[in-house]
């Protein structure tokens, strides 16, 4: 396995493999990488002959007053589990490097990036499509891996690669979770003891939406209002949304029937996490 640091190694190293006839899969990343991370990898890995994985703490998806600075990186870890994974080549290159100097041409897009977590980071999409279509611009994968924990994300990207016509297929995967039900994140180092056992009822209050929906209900607003009041009786969480959308279009559902997606968004302490699930 290779690091490297520029966008002229990464193309170099692709046109060899290409070259040799082989497939190319990607998963980008941010770095401080888990389990979650390492399920992404292992399918890339079980279905392409070579993988790209970048680790890259992108910027320009970060919003005024969020953790860019002390977002959580660990370089030595991060190669540790992709060698382990079986990828290729890191891609870890620095901001400068992915956004020259006078950078001012982004990827945004309308509608479904408005609601949900758009809501209260109204540019982060648009630094999440910019990011990635570079990333597909400069690995020019086959295959690209997301996980379902960001499922906004995932429809976002599928849309965007719909709409641009990019010729590569988009691979969502399903979270991993802890034993304890929550989903892994890397934002889950920065809860404290308490924080962290608080942080269950996410993945409690949704296990009992999506029974309450398996039982037979069908409006919306009743499976949310049991969603958040399962929430709001834990008395470090707040609520930043609850919601239940069509997963094809990510607008809002008046009843559950069909392909919907119902995800949240919770402060535990100071910290924001998300978590979903969709019914097929």
């Amino acid at each position: 396995m290779k690091i490297v640091e520029t966008v002229s190694e990464v193309r170099q190293c692709v046109k060899q493999w290409r070259k040799e006839g082989l497939t190319v899969g990607l998963v980008p990343t941010m770095g401080y990488l888990h389990e979650g991370h390492k399920s992404l990898i292992d399918r890339a890995v079980s279905e392409n002959d070579r993988v790209v994985v970048s680790v890259f703490v992108n910027p320009t998806q970060f919003g005024p007053n969020e953790d860019f600075e002390s977002y959580p990186r660990d370089m030595d870890k991060d190669s540790a589990l992709c060698e382990d994974a079986g990828a290729s080549l890191i891609f870890h290159p620095q901001p400068e490097k992915m956004y020259l100097d006078g950078y001012s041409t982004f990827v945004d897009m309308d509608t479904i990036t408005k609601g949900l977590c758009g809501k209260t980071r109204p540019t982060h999409f648009r630094g999440v499509c910019t990011v990635v279509s570079k990333l597909f611009n400069i690995v020019a994968p086959d295959r690209a891996y997301f996980g379902q924990k960001d499922a906004q994300q995932l429809a976002v990207i599928k849309h965007m690669v719909r709409d641009l016509n990019f010729d590569i297929d988009i691979v969502g995967c399903p979270i991993i979770r802890e034993e304890d039900g929550l989903a892994k994140s890397s934002r889950n180092t920065y809860l404290n003891e308490a924080e962290r056992k608080a942080a269950t009822v996410l993945s409690r209050a949704l296990s009992e939406g999506k029974k309450f929906m398996a039982d037979g209900e069908k409006k919306s607003s009743d499976v949310k209002k049991i969603i958040c009041d399962i929430i709001s009786s834990e008395p470090l969480a707040k609520i930043d949304y609850v919601e239940i959308v069509d997963w094809n279009n990510l607008e809002p559902v008046e009843d559950t029937e069909g392909q919907v997606l119902c995800a949240i968004a919770v402060y535990i302490g100071k910290t924001r996490l998300i978590d979903n699930f969709v019914t097929l």
